[in-house]
């Protein structure tokens, strides 16, 4: 572990968010598993990290009662009603788009579903977060929405936004400070809400599974 995941760990744990250690993303499964228990109702957001870890394999091998918005011929009516499971399901797995050395979780969304979980509904909320998403601070947090996270969730998703194709927000092209709305109209755009998390009120009910390697955008 490094110093300054060391710090990070400190920082959220000061916060009241749990957070957890570990070396490589193939110890994350058996983590998350022992979190787990039979029958667990469980929902989670269109995460690179989850995927990459090995986590939404896990979810969906039938020793949990999981609502999966990702299934093929998913109606956008049973869509929905997914989106309302989360608010009562046991856990919800997701990863967050930049997390500071003070522990605060920066989030941005376009149809806000992830960032409604992240902050009430969920018993338990479960993030896993690669060591590519530390950052300073708050700003360079939205910095890397605007330079990593976005861009590529936006070409992933198919999006056809300035920033799929610059590879960056178009709001840095011309502003060494640019606002939130600054050049983007895109339809479908996912950078609709900002959010900060710098405290949890619930003791325990976010953990932050911070791997040593790097994991998703």
């Amino acid at each position: 572990m490094t110093d300054r995941i060391e710090r990070v760990i400190k920082s959220l744990e000061k916060n009241n968010i749990n957070a957890v250690f570990v070396e490589k993303k193939q110890d994350i499964v058996p983590l998350v598993k022992s979190m787990l228990h039979k029958g667990s109702v469980i929902t989670n957001g269109g995460s690179m990290s989850v995927i990459e870890s090995g986590v939404d394999k896990l979810i969906e091998n039938g020793d949990y009662n999981y609502f999966n918005r990702f299934r093929e011929g998913i109606t956008p009516e049973e869509q929905l009603e997914v989106y309302k499971k989360v608010l009562d399901s046991d856990f919800y797995f997701c990863s967050t788009n930049a997390l500071t050395e003070n522990g605060e979780l920066i989030n941005v969304d376009g149809n806000c579903n992830r960032i409604s979980a992240i902050s009430f509904g969920p018993r338990k909320v479960i993030m896993i977060v690669g060591a590519n998403k530390i950052v300073k601070d708050v700003n360079e947090g939205f910095l890397r929405v605007k330079k990593v996270a976005a861009p590529k969730n936006c070409v992933r998703l198919g999006v056809k936004s300035p920033c799929s194709v610059l590879g960056h927000c178009v709001s840095l092209e011309n502003n060494d400070n640019p606002n939130i709305t600054d050049g983007c109209d895109a339809v479908g755009r996912i950078c609709c809400t900002y959010m900060v998390t710098g405290r949890q009120r619930v003791s325990g009910r976010i953990t932050v599974i911070i791997c040593g390697e790097s994991l998703g955008y």
